[in-house]
């Protein structure tokens, strides 16, 4: 299973050019991208976390944060290590910032995965706790798999991937949380090292291929917790057929580069609420609180 041919990429001027996020990562013989998990061997693209999970958890559905698909009900959660972000705040830097032979990992194929998650008695599978999408591969094969057993998928991510491989896992989807992380370029380039508008286009997608989609906001004192930039991402929202989708304002701690700044003050987030009810929110919900 280890190093198993990514599916996004090409030759370019003797290097390998992977094709799965807007990173567009270049790399020479041996080298990895961003996300540290994807590799140039022999000139060959090679997902070196296909069928090493680093986390396995029984999660309630809520825990995701899912409030209105299927509550009640419990997933089965896995993560293998990597992210295409590099966020200064990260809660789960030990496994998403790490390279694969850094932490100890399990060896599950999409068909053992599906078959312990019938074992635990879940009704679904959650691909979370890092960045699934910068392990797409195994995404969706377990996530097919899943569907012919009669599960549901979740995703949890941060959205920021290009649309062709986004297109070929969404039939695959049933529910997506996307970490809406601001509504500001600055903000995603300083604090993530990504671009707003490509987290947009993949929300649209999700919206346009049917999957049910909540989105989760980390405000974060003095970084995104602006009120005219909350306003105006519940005004995308509303505007773009988001207004039933339920959004969840999560509470800050500090964590990892940011340790140093304060715990949100939950007025902060009471706020923030109030603004997107104001806006035509419908379904907002206040997280680590």
């Amino acid at each position: 299973m280890e190093g198993v041919v990514a599916r996004y990429f090409r030759s370019v001027e003797g290097r390998v050019e992977c094709l799965l996020c807007p990173h567009h990562c270049r790399m020479a013989e041996g080298q990895t991208g961003r996300c540290r998990s994807r590799r140039n061997r022999g000139g060959v693209l090679v997902s070196e976390v296909y069928g090493r999970p680093c986390a396995l958890a029984v999660d309630p559905v809520e825990k995701k944060p899912l409030y209105h698909f299927h509550p009640g009900s419990k997933c089965l959660s896995f993560a293998c290590t990597g992210c295409n972000f590099r966020c200064l705040n990260c809660q789960n830097h030990d496994i998403s910032q790490v390279a694969p032979d850094e932490v100890d990992a399990y060896r599950l194929s999409p068909d053992e995965v599906v078959a312990l998650t019938i074992k635990h008695h879940c009704p679904g599978i959650a691909y979370t706790y890092t960045e699934p999408l910068t392990y797409i591969e195994y995404v969706t094969d377990t996530a097919r798999v899943a569907h012919e057993k009669g599960l549901w998928n979740i995703l949890v991510s941060a959205g920021f991937v290009c649309q062709e491989p986004l297109r070929e896992l969404l039939p695959m989807l049933d529910a997506a949380n996307i970490d809406l992380k601001a509504f500001d370029d600055d903000v995603y380039r300083k604090v993530c090292g990504g671009q707003l508008h490509v987290v947009l286009d993949t929300l649209l997608a999700m919206r346009d291929a049917g999957v049910w989609v909540e989105i989760t906001n980390l405000v974060i004192p003095g970084v995104n917790d602006d009120n005219l930039m909350i306003e105006r991402m519940c005004r995308w929202l509303v505007e773009n057929g988001f207004a039933d989708a339920p959004l969840h304002f999560s509470r800050f701690f500090p964590r990892y580069r940011m340790s140093h700044l304060q715990p949100t003050p939950v007025e902060t987030l009471k706020r923030a609420r109030q603004i997107a009810l104001e806006a035509g929110m419908r379904w907002v919900y206040l997280g680590n609180v």
